[in-house]
Formats: structure tokens, sequence, C-alpha cells
């Protein structure tokens, strides 16, 4: 480098190298911060998912003790003149717009939403899923409700519990049942995220299938909100559980995944066959 020139009154300026350098360098250490920017915004944003979950299950909670141990309903469907029945409506779609994608006064409006108070802690702040597909706002839920808790008619999977109140949920433990899950954005429709038990009890994994996908953000993650009011996120295991994201695009559902680890994890903490 060359020795910088003197401007006459003892100061030293910094040549056109000098600058260049400078900023080479300064470039540089940027670039070398920015995956530890990106992996403090992954933090921030999982720990902004997992209170989402408490403050859900705390309204959950808190409905079912307002409603003489009553759980929240969980019907599915979109119609509006559900929402005093059902934990939440609204039909979300990944491919064209509805108003369901923007409408937080459909979850607001349901049973919910009193306990709740804001919108904002039906979508988990790294789905990026648009009203319009590939464009438009934001949608507004991430989260589904385990299909087996709450009056939903009859089980997806026959001879399997569907709770009712939360003093039934003893064979399967408070602390072992989730509540709500991050769902795919182009799995997501109704409020009801529904867990084939088929190959559960007997074991049989041959028979696994994967209904519902559950969401991979977090780094290949969903966030959960189990019964007893603790949260966490869900690492997944296996590539079937995280097919390629296709924004705009249906994703096909209610797919056989045998030998699944994954939706052996699911199982576990969806329900129990009913007793003989």
């Amino acid at each position: 480098m060359k020795p910088t020139k003197s401007t006459g009154d003892g100061w030293c300026a910094f040549t056109r190298a000098d600058l260049l350098v400078t900023l080479a360098v300064l470039a540089t250490l940027v670039v070398l911060q920015l995956p530890s920017l990106a992996n403090s915004r992954r933090s921030g944003n999982a720990a902004v998912c997992l209170n989402n979950h408490q403050q859900l299950t705390r309204a959950w909670r808190m409905y079912a003790e307002d409603n003489g141990d009553k759980l929240a309903g969980n019907t599915g469907g979109s119609s509006a003149l559900n929402s005093n029945l059902t934990w939440c409506v609204g039909w979300l779609d990944n491919t064209r717009f509805t108003p369901d994608n923007t409408n937080t006064i459909y979850l607001l409006n349901s049973q919910l939403g009193p306990y709740a108070r804001t919108a904002s802690v039906y979508r988990c702040p790294e789905d990026a899923s648009l009203s319009r597909g590939l464009t438009g706002e934001p949608r507004v839920r991430s989260v589904s409700m385990n299909s087996y808790l709450g009056t939903s008619g009859s089980p997806y999977t026959a001879a399997y519990r569907v709770f009712n109140s939360f003093a039934e949920i003893i064979a399967l433990t408070p602390a072992q049942a989730f509540v709500f899950i991050d769902e795919q954005q182009d799995s997501i429709n109704d409020g009801c995220f529904s867990v084939d038990m088929g190959g559960y009890s007997p074991p049989n994994p041959t028979q696994l299938r994967l209904v519902d996908y559950p969401a991979a953000y977090h780094g290949g993650g969903a966030g959960f909100g189990f019964a007893d009011g603790h949260a966490e996120i869900r690492f997944w295991v296996d590539a079937r559980t995280l097919p390629v994201l296709r924004p705009g695009d249906p994703l096909p559902l209610n797919q056989p995944s045998p030998n699944n680890q994954d939706v052996r994890w699911l199982q576990e903490r969806t329900t129990r066959r009913v007793s003989p």
C-alpha cells in the first residue's frame, strides 16, 4: 500500500486505494454477519411462534373453564354461520383469493376469539403465504387444531377417541396431547388437522399415512401448543413430511407414508383407541 499523502497541516488523507480497501473490509464483515443476523431473526420468530401457541392454548383452556369443562368445537368447514359452534371458521386457499384468507373477523367472532383477543396469535411469523397465492396480503391463519379434540362429528379413524371435555383427556395426558399445530401453507384449509391413526394400535408401520401436512418453519419444524399449556417445536426427520413448497399450487393430501417416524410421533400425541 502506498503511504498516504500529507495535507501540509500534519494530517494525512486516504488515497483512493485506501478507501477501496476499507470498503472491501467492511463489506466482508457485513457478509460474515449475515448468517448470524438470519439466525437471530429465525430464533426471534420461533419465540414468537411458541408464545402464540401458548396464548391460543390458554384461550382454549379459558373457554372450557367458562363452559362447564366442554372443549371448544372443532367442526371444520368455512361458513361464518358456524362461528358459535367452533374454535374458528374460514377455509384458506393457497391457489386463489378467497375472503377467508384475509378475514380476521372470522377468527375473532368464533369461540376462542374473545379469549385470544387478537388475530396475530393465529399466524406464525415464518408463514409467508399470501392471499392470492403468489401475490396479495399475508394470510391470517397458520394453525389448525387436533381434530380429535372438541365436537367434530365422527373421529377421522374409527375406534379412536374424540375428547369433548378437558376431564376426558386421561389415557392421553394433557402434557402429551397437542391442541394446536402449525400446518403447511399449501395443506391448511379449515381449522381441523386430521391424523390417520391407522397402524398405531396394533402397530403396523406399513399403514401410516399423512392426511394433512405439518409446517416446516423454523428450520424444518412446526410449532405445537399442548393441552397442559406448554409449547414446543418439532423438527421433522422424514423427507416425506417436508414436501417441496410450491406457492400457488395445491398439495395432494392423504398420502401413504409407510414407516414414517413423524407420523408415528403425531399419532402418539393425538388420541388413543377407545377401550373395548
